[in-house]
């Protein structure tokens, strides 16, 4: 019974998982997700950090208290002042001085932030010069999001060359694509949930550009094995080929899914969950999202799109038009596929198995290997083989 299991055919290439077939539905789904993000991005906006927003920070010693204890005593500082604001997010840092919390605030002028400082050293009991203060402009978040577009721009450039060179255009325009929905899907989801976006945000985007762009190339490697050639017969049109692929390639890039987003889970809830490193949430955060979405996005997307362009094809319309065609045939009885003995001087012409007419109705089942051809004990267009002329006559 574990020999028939969804694992075993799922590593075998046989659970038939009809893919491509219903490319409608994912399509739709994707659209609606899109749509979401959008809406998002245009009502809910980003959680920006001050490197991006711009703002203050302020670095306590941690030997006052708890990190609850530092943020109460800023905030008090804060509405002591009237600055109006309050402490947005904190994290626990360490330095060559040893651990700190690190606690940012939106903008405030010089001399608020010297009265914050002065009033926390006084609430916690120690010296003004322990407490440090730092303030960031946006602009530094402007050259930091113009150097990652361009750097974005280049690394499309880049992929769209080598995809052209190494498949087609076609591959290169579905590829690209599913990169742009995985980048929406996953900015989308930061917009939703309001997660901080900073620098290292930054880095994890482009950085998940690279697994998403790996996860596609083993499909599509996989695609172009199964369709190379595939006009010169009728067994499969170019759809089930591609979802054969599909099927085939999909524990491995299940597995390469899961054995990535281990270790940058154990970077996320680990590191920074447990063990309180606020600086690696950022950049574990992005990778673990845009790994997740990757992964459905090379499968659900890519391939699907990939069909559907492949379709305004003419020679593979054609193509599918004959394998429909002959399977019609089939189904009415009027051909099997085997080869009649031609008459003598005459072509070959198929004739009528109403075995295989029974059983040959339909399209192959989804996520099955084209079936191997049978022999019809036909040799050079002659029955019998050997060169001898029908009705056993030998050539004199």
């Amino acid at each position: 019974m574990a020999e028939n299991g969804l694992a075993s055919r799922l590593y075998n290439g046989e659970a038939g998982l009809n893919i491509v077939g219903r490319r409608k539905l994912w399509f739709g789904v994707a659209g609606a997700l899109i749509l979401v993000a959008i809406l998002s991005f245009a009502f809910q906006r980003f959680s920006l950090g001050i490197e991006f927003a711009g703002g203050n920070s302020f670095q306590v010693p941690a030997s006052v208290g708890t990190l609850d204890d530092a943020e109460r005593e800023v905030n008090s500082a804060l509405a002591a002042e009237n600055t109006g604001v309050k402490v947005a997010t904190t994290q626990k840092v360490g330095g060559p001085g040893g651990d700190s919390y690190e606690l940012r605030t939106p903008q405030l002028t010089v001399e608020q932030a010297n009265a914050v400082k002065a009033q926390v050293a006084q609430d916690l009991n120690i010296n003004v010069d322990e407490i440090s203060g730092n303030q960031v402009s946006e602009a530094w978040g402007s050259q930091v999001t113009e150097r990652a577009v361009l750097g974005l721009v280049i690394f499309i450039a880049l992929v769209m060359v080598y995809l052209i060179l190494r498949f087609e255009w076609r591959m290169a325009v579905a590829a690209v694509s599913s990169l742009f929905m995985n980048l929406i899907l996953t900015a989308g989801i930061y917009s939703l949930v309001g997660f901080e976006v900073t620098p290292s945000t930054i880095i994890g985007f482009l950085t998940i550009l690279g697994f998403a762009l790996y996860d596609v190339v083993v499909v599509f490697d996989k695609v172009q094995e199964n369709t190379r050639g595939i006009t010169a017969n009728n067994n499969m049109t170019y759809g089930e080929a591609a979802n054969l692929a599909v099927n085939q390639s999909l524990m491995r890039s299940l597995n390469t899914s899961v054995v990535a987003l281990l270790p940058v889970g154990g970077l996320l809830f680990i590191g920074a969950g447990l063990l309180g490193a606020g600086t690696l949430k950022d950049l574990g955060l992005v990778l673990f999202v845009g790994m997740a979405v990757a992964f459905l996005t090379s499968i659900l997307v890519a391939t699907p799109l990939l069909a559907l362009l492949k379709d305004y094809d003419p020679r593979i319309q054609a193509h599918n038009k004959r394998v429909q065609a002959r399977r019609g045939a089939l189904g009415r009885g009027e051909a099997t596929g085997k080869i009649a003995p031609p008459p003598v001087g005459g072509p070959a012409a198929d004739v009528i198995d109403p075995d295989s007419a029974a059983l040959a109705g339909a399209a192959p089942k989804v996520g099955s290997r084209p079936a191997g051809k049978r022999s019809t004990g036909v040799r050079g267009g002659r029955p019998g083989g050997g060169g001898n002329r029908p009705g056993g006559t030998k050539r004199r």
